[in-house]
């Protein structure tokens, strides 16, 4: 019975489960790894890792080929040890080779390389990317095909699938890292806010974050200098808009340094004194105004105001009315958070909470930054603030006192201000 042809099968089988441990181990291995890191150490010399960076560019073509080589191996392994076992054994051998090879192929094959590979996947990816690399070659026709049938009954179902799209996009990657990192108490929470507050830039617009007209400083052209003046040493903007007739009506924006250096220069002059700054022309010391649509996405206004060398731009709807102005420190500010200088008021504070657990809201404040500091995930789709929210979901403008419920919070008016609603009382359900 244990003859050459005895142990020569048995080396085949033990080969097998070797080349089915490499197949099971390398998917995990080249599934888990983080591109980002593979591409450190690619960055670094690391041939390995730059090939598995190449083989993960197809996962479906990667996978493809990893499983049509796991399932024949196995399947040969399992075939050869039953006519191994029945010939020693007899008709009882098919049992014994079900629950042997069952046992060898779930320890050996299965779960101790998968172990390894999750525990050192960049390691792991970067040793067997090469072999991978030929395998895939050597086993694209059949992968080819194997695709062409499975797309062909994923589309009678409705379902299209699109060989270029990776696993995880880049920067849902990210955000859940910075996620799992905070939840476990690797990663504060400030960092993961100023991360997230970058990465959404492209995600956002002007109009989210830009300071409503109701609320912008504006000087009229039709004053005399001395008022003007009087108004940019009060206050605490550098920039302020200036306008002919009516508020939309923007005409330029003054700088309150070229303000200065003009009425140096005529109270300094030959003839100056201090009645001459009557004479000064606001008009002729004012910039171009800038105007952006509200629909533009932050990182590309950013970048416009860097190439642009200001950092002042008014904004506009689509019919070129005015809706508010932005700064390029309001766009660093939903990165890093609030910042405040010598010379910016007191602001008073938006959320307070009382004794009884409620928290009494304004309602200017941002559904961002509430979310951002309570924790919460309100949408903010369909509004930039409180009010508008609860506005948009009550389909009305409601009255002091009334109360309504959605999205797992409780909301109630507290003050309203003509159509605006000032203050609200919120409390999660």
């Amino acid at each position: 019975m244990l003859d050459t042809a005895f142990w020569t099968t048995a080396a085949a089988i033990l080969g097998l489960l070797l080349l089915s441990a490499f197949f099971s181990g390398s998917e995990t291995a080249l599934t888990a790894a983080s591109r980002a890191k593979l591409r450190t150490r690619a960055d670094k010399g690391d041939l390995g890792a730059e090939a598995a960076l190449g083989v993960t560019e197809d996962n479906e073509r990667l996978i493809g080929a990893i499983l049509l080589g796991n399932n024949v191996v196995n399947i040969l392994s399992t075939s050869l040890a039953t006519a191994l076992l029945t010939r020693v054994f007899g008709d009882s051998g098919v049992a014994l080779a079900t629950l042997g090879m069952t046992a060898l192929v779930l320890v050996f094959s299965e779960v101790l390389p998968k172990t390894y590979a999750i525990t050192n996947p960049e390691s792991a990816a970067s040793r067997v990317a090469r072999p991978i690399r030929l395998v895939t070659r050597v086993l694209a026709p059949v992968v080819t095909v194997v695709r062409m049938v499975v797309r062909g009954i994923l589309w009678v179902f409705g379902v299209r699938t699109d060989a270029n799209t990776l696993m995880f996009s880049i920067h849902e990657e990210i955000a859940g890292a910075l996620a799992l990192g905070t939840s476990e108490g690797t990663v504060q929470k400030e960092d993961r806010d100023r991360l997230l507050g970058a990465l959404d830039l492209g995600n956002r617009t002007v109009e989210e974050i830009m300071r409503h007209r109701s609320q912008v400083e504006m000087i009229d052209t039709d004053a005399d200098p001395d008022t003007i003046l009087t108004t940019v040493l009060a206050s605490p903007h550098t920039r302020l808009p200036l306008y002919k007739g009516e508020r939309e009506n923007v005409v330029g924006v003054i700088h309150a340094k070229d303000l200065l250096r003009a009425v140096e220069k005529v109270v300094r002059g030959e003839d100056g004194n201090l009645a001459s700054i009557r004479d000064l022309d606001v008009l002729k010391l004012a910039m171009k105004p800038y105007f952006v649509p509200e629909t533009t996405p932050l990182d590309e206004q950013m970048r416009e105001f860097l190439k642009r060398r200001t950092h002042f731009a008014l904004v506009v709807d689509e019919y070129g009315d005015l809706k508010g102005l932005i700064t390029l420190e309001d766009i660093i500010e939903e990165i890093v958070g609030e910042i405040t200088d010598e010379f910016d008021p007191a602001a008073p504070a938006q959320l307070n909470c009382t004794e009884m657990g409620d928290y009494l809201v304004d309602g200017t404040m941002t559904i961002r930054d509430l979310n951002r500091m309570m924790e919460w995930h309100l949408p903010d789709d369909e509004a930039n603030t409180i009010a508008g929210l609860v506005i948009h979901e009550a389909q009305m403008i409601p009255t002091e006192g009334q109360v309504f419920s959605f999205h797992g919070f409780r909301f109630e008016v507290m003050n309203r201000k003509d159509n605006r609603l000032t203050k609200l009382k919120i409390r999660p359900l």
